[in-house]
This record gives C-alpha cells, structure tokens and sequence, in this order.
C-alpha cells in the first residue's frame, strides 16, 4: 500500500481469490449488498465476480468521494474505473466523531480495524448511513456501460476484501484519512473530559481511560513479551481413585471432566497462539446442549456417553451423529445437523447467486430445495446452507442424513463431498 496525498492510499493489486468469498466480516459483506441490491443486470454483477476471482483488478486507488482501478478483460483490454461514493458533510462527521468519542470501545474497536455494528446503528439512527445502501455505489467506466458493468462490479468485489483488512478505507471514502479521524476523535474525547477538581490528586489514582490507553500503545509503547510456547500435550489432572468408593459425587465423572476441561484449556491456547488469532472474531460460548456433545466426543466411556446424551434429550444414536457433526464443526457443524432453518428472502438471493457462481461454466445439477437443504434423492447426496453461510455435505446412509465433511465455500465443492461412500 502507499500513500501520495494524504486523503488517497492506493492498494497493490489482489492476488486471485479462486473458491473463496469476497467478505467476511459483516461490514464487508454490507458493502457487497450495496452492489447487489443496486445493480440493475445481475448478469453484470456475476460476470464482475469472475472478473476479480481471476485478479484482473489493478491496483486500487482510494479516495475521498471514490475508488480507482484498472480491470481487464479477458483478451487483455484495460478499463478506467471508478466507484463513487458520496462524502459525508461536516455536520454528518460532527455527530459521527460525537458518537465515537462518547464511547471508548468504539475507538478501541476502529483503532483494531473493526466497525462495531453498534456504531453504525447509533450513526443511522442520528441520520448518517456508514455503510452504503441501495443506489450509492455509483458506477463510471470507460467502456460505455452507463450501470455497473462488469469492471465496476470487480472493482466492488475486490474493495470488500480491502475493507476486511482495513474498514478505515470506507471513512478515507466518506472524506476522512485515518489521522484526521484519529485526532478528530482525540480532540472530542479531551473535550469530554471532565475538568480537574481539587481532589484531583485522588482521581489520579483512578487509572487511565481504556481509549487513552490503547491508543498510546499504539503510539510506540514496547511491545509485549512473547507469548508462553505451547505445552506437547494437554496437563494430567491428580487421580481421585480411592480404596473405598466415596459418598458424593461420582469420582469417575469428576475425573473425565477434569480431563476435558484440560484438553479444552489446551486447544484454547493453542488456537491463541497460532497466527493470525487477533484477526478472528471471538466465538460464541457453547450451549449446555452444545458443550454435552463436545463432551460426548473426548469421552471413551459408554456410561459416560450414554448419560450424556440422555441429559441433553438425545437418543444414543442422534447422540453419535451430533459427535460426528461436531467433529466436522464444532457449533457450526451441529446446527447444520439440528437446525431446519428457513432463509429469508435475502439469504436465498445470495444462496442463488453462489449457485451461479459455483457452476459457471457448465451445467447445475438438479436439485430439491426444502428450506436451507438441497437434496439430490437419486444419488443420496444433500448439501445444507448453514445461517453462517457456508455449505455443509451430506450423504444418505440407513435411511439418515449422514455429515460427510466439512464445509465448503461454495455449493459445489460442498456437493462433490457428499458423495456416499464406496
């Protein structure tokens, strides 16, 4: 990335992104609605998804008002394209950095490259859209297409990808660079402050704001220590055996979850230090019923297995599939199991959409849509939309919906994992 003006960056170009979505946060993928909703021939709007999966986009040049690249075609021909996008005024950036500046975990979360949902909707409700809607994405290319064409369209595509790593790109958008917000919403926040009082001395016991803090980290402070290496296994915890059966709780039981909650403490670190771990959204904390399958799954005791599954209203084999599904998933993998959802209309446009992308270039398998599971009953395969987006494969084995993989980006990668086995 470089930096000319100091209200324009301007990104290298984006390798190809074969089988992978544009977007994952939901920032990005709020941008790709814009484009969605709005274009007029969604024929253009795929044909620009091509374009980008391929890497024909150049460097992007970002600015105040719009974005610049060049696409080209397949024959190589190069195209001037811009997207422009409506600058905010100084009364709408006045009560966007108001809003900002009144709560410190939004600074935090847009000094860590995240736009809280919160934000955005406080902004909307004080009458200025963050993020654009139907119609503000407008389309300008020099090859005579007056809606979005499929340069534009690829221009869109790849920005949702700039705007994952860095959503300051969408602010730089509205009119603003990093550093001018940054020291917009310090000049409120010192504003906000509260005056010194004689019993300052005390005050000054009272710590220092989380904003203020995390900004002057980001300011130069030492980095931390490196993180503890991780351990080879998982720890031992202490054998309650004894010679005589205690009275109380069952001394088995104890143990198998002392045992798994250290494997689940293990995994945890492990995930923690791996890299890239700051950049993941934070999981959600399982539900009792969620946590008795991942239970179920550490555990080689049939009695302890069977009371599990009990406890959660499971009959032993609905249990084993829920393992199976959980080993392929983790929470995710267990809704795609348990959960016979109904998309909205919206998440069936976007369901549509990746069909057309997925089978592009020849021809899409016939099949029986009930809800958010497609089915195919002569070879026993089925793949189901999970409500996080992605594609669960399925197999019929025994008269059941079997979990066959993982899931998959797209729904042909996902059908071709259901195949049944040999």
């Amino acid at each position: 990335m470089t930096t000319g003006d100091p209200y324009e960056k301007t990104f290298a170009a984006l390798p190809p992104a074969p089988g992978r979505g544009f977007a994952r946060t939901w920032w990005g993928h709020a941008w790709l609605r814009a484009l969605e909703d709005s274009a007029l021939d969604g024929e253009q709007v795929r044909l620009g998804r091509r374009v980008a999966r391929s890497g024909a986009v150049g460097a992007v040049s970002v600015r105040p008002g719009g974005l610049t690249a060049v696409v080209r075609d397949r024959d190589g021909t190069a195209h001037r394209t811009d997207v422009l996008v409506q600058e905010f005024s100084q009364a709408e950036w006045d009560r966007l950095l108001g809003l900002a500046a009144a709560e410190s975990g939004y600074i935090a979360a847009l000094l860590d490259r995240v736009v809280p949902p919160e934000l955005a909707e406080d902004a909307a409700a004080a009458g200025v859209e963050l993020l654009p809607g139907i119609g503000d994405l407008d389309p300008r290319c020099d090859c005579g297409e007056w809606d979005h064409c499929p340069h534009t369209a690829a221009l869109c595509y790849q920005v949702a990808r700039l705007l994952d790593q860095d959503p300051f790109v969408l602010l730089l958008l509205r009119g603003r660079g990093e550093r001018q917000l940054l020291d917009g919403l310090e000049a409120r926040s010192a504003a906000n402050a509260p005056a010194q009082t004689p019993d300052a001395d005390v005050a000054a016991d009272a710590g220092v704001p989380a904003d203020l803090a995390y900004g002057a980290a980001r300011a130069g402070l030492p980095p931390l220590p490196p993180l503890p290496e991780l351990p080879r296994a998982p720890g031992q915890p202490p054998t309650l055996d004894t010679e005589a059966e205690p009275d109380g709780p069952d001394v088995d039981a104890v143990e198998f979850l002392a045992q798994a909650a250290a494997a689940e403490a293990f995994r945890l670190l492990a995930e923690a230090v791996a890299p890239g771990h700051a950049d993941r959204a934070v999981p959600a904390a399982p539900t009792q019923a969620q946590d008795a399958v991942r239970l179920t799954r550490e555990a080689d005791d049939v009695r302890v297995r069977s009371r599990l599954a009990v406890a959660t209203g499971r009959s032993r084999a609905d249990m084993e599939l829920a393992v199976l599904a959980w080993g392929f998933g983790a929470a995710p993998g267990l809704a795609a199991l348990e959960d016979d959802w109904t998309p909205d209309r919206t998440t069936l446009a976007r369901a549509r959409t990746a069909w057309a992308a997925a089978w592009a270039e020849e021809e899409a398998p016939v099949l029986r849509r009930v809800r958010a599971r497609w089915t195919s009953p002569a070879t026993g395969r089925q793949i189901r939309l999970g409500r996080e987006g992605r594609w669960w494969p399925y197999r019929r084995e025994a008269g059941r919906w079997i979990p066959s993989g993982p899931p998959a980006p797209d729904p042909a990668s996902a059908l071709a994992a259901a195949d049944p086995a040999d």
